[in-house]
């Protein structure tokens, strides 16, 4: 995400470089740069030039320390600057009713149906919820079935009357159930809607009218840009909602919706969807989003992640094996399975500072670890905890079982043994936590096979 913008800014900021001192003539031609980076990233125009006037009077009002270079410190004032554009810090849900009611709204294939599962899944695993899912779009075809499916992946159930067409009675009778069965949060997906589409948007004022929602959101595509951020006035004209969803962030490379609609819509971007998992959903942190479009990474981010997919037991559990030299190909599996769990291969990896623009170019498939699990699981149980008893004609009888190569399996072993000797070296030296752990794991999974 975010690409073309991460460079055209690095660009931007090398007018500086070499500079001595900050003077209105280098501003001026860093900030014309930066101007035009913003607008070609599809961000509003009197939103870029208000931009750029506040960080060139920050940048002449600023004493140049000797031990910060003139491009640095532009660097600090754009990060500061376009961390309070997209909001300053992230804004959380507010749930108060019981049961609290969420009401979803949008254009026609924003992703509200998607996303809706998505934040089901997120209160309920993240904030031990029992939420609700319930059927409001009675116009598109198939699109009671839609959130059905959605339910189902997630394990939340969903409310819908396949025969009514009253969108109102149905999230009242929603809401009632909701009661009735103790679900504390009810989550309604609404039909996608034009903002010109009077009699639509008359339909959902009356059903946020009728539901008392303790939070009403605006899903967009992010994709969509500037349009993006026009529909979402538009919307917030007749609806007045809480907060924006963007969807579809991990393909926009321009990133002009996220930078805008804060400034144009008052209202605060509260969550982004990365992907087509349904894990893939993160709470919108503007400090965060301005690391990444900096190049910086994001490493806190990053963590959390991994802090979701690790235990404590499980950890203490593996450190007592890989002390012992116990650490086998199941252990291995295992880890494998939990960093699959954190999101998009490439994305995890821009989150550490200085890799994003390594591997902007680098194609990393999320089925990079299929050949390593097939080998793994073509292996017998006695195998996989004992890798000593690999002898040759084993590893001819996983490699036809796994469709690989016998190179690829001797290569995937060789490297698992130096994985196991280092890993027994670290915790020798000292405790290891979980991260210290994962980033051995992730660090040796580049020079495996490419299978």
């Amino acid at each position: 995400m975010f690409e073309n913008l991460s460079e055209r800014l690095e660009r931007s900021f090398k007018i500086l470089k070499g500079e001595g001192k900050i003077t209105e003539i280098n501003v001026a031609e860093t900030l014309k740069d930066v101007r035009r980076a913003l607008l070609d990233a599809d961000v509003n125009y009197k939103v870029a030039k208000n931009f750029t006037d506040t960080v060139k009077t920050k940048a002449l009002g600023m004493n140049v320390l000797t031990a910060v270079k003139p491009g640095q410190l532009m660097v600090k004032i754009v990060h500061d600057e376009l961390a309070k554009l997209m909001g300053g810090e992230a804004t959380e849900l507010h749930l108060s009713g019981k049961p609290s009611i969420i009401l979803m709204s949008g254009l026609q294939g924003s992703g509200k149906t998607t996303f809706s599962g998505k934040l089901a899944n997120m209160l309920k695993t993240k904030q031990h919820k029992n939420p609700m899912l319930v059927a409001c779009d009675v116009y598109r075809p198939a699109a009671i079935e839609q959130l059905k499916v959605v339910g189902a992946q997630v394990g939340v159930p969903v409310y819908a009357e396949d025969e009514n067409k009253n969108v109102n009675e149905i999230a009242l009778h929603a809401i009632q159930e909701a009661k009735d069965k103790g679900h504390d949060v009810v989550i309604v997906d609404t039909a996608g809607r034009l903002a010109v589409d009077e009699s639509m948007m008359r339909e959902i004022a009356s059903l946020k009218d009728a539901i008392h929602p303790d939070e009403t959101l605006f899903v967009v595509d992010s994709m969509t840009g500037q349009d993006a951020v026009n529909t979402a006035k538009e919307f917030n004209d007749r609806l007045d909602f809480d907060g924006v969803v963007l969807t579809k962030l991990d393909g926009d490379t321009r990133g002009g919706a996220a930078l805008s609609i804060r400034t144009v819509v008052t209202k605060p971007i509260k969550f982004i969807g990365t992907g087509e998992k349904m894990e893939a959903i993160d709470v919108f942190h503007p400090e965060r989003m301005a690391d990444r479009i900096l190049g910086m990474g994001d490493v806190v981010s990053l963590v959390e992640r991994a802090q979701e997919q690790f235990d404590e037991e499980e950890a203490k559990r593996l450190q007592k094996k890989i002390q012992k030299n116990k650490f086998d190909f199941d252990d291995f599996l295992k880890q494998i399975e939990q960093i699959k769990k954190m999101g998009n291969l490439k994305e995890l990896a821009s989150m550490i500072p200085g890799v994003g623009k390594a591997i902007k170019d680098v194609d990393i498939d999320d089925n990079a670890f299929n050949g390593i699990e097939a080998i793994i699981r073509s292996m017998t149980p006695q195998e996989r905890t004992h890798p000593e008893v690999l002898n040759q004609s084993r590893k001819m009888r996983i490699a036809k079982g796994s469709g690989t190569s016998i190179q690829e399996v001797n290569r995937l072993v060789k490297q698992f043994d130096q994985t196991r000797k280092m890993m027994k070296m670290v915790t020798g030296n000292q405790a290891m936590s979980m991260m210290a752990r994962m980033k051995d794991m992730k660090g040796a999974m580049p020079r495996m096979p490419k299978l």
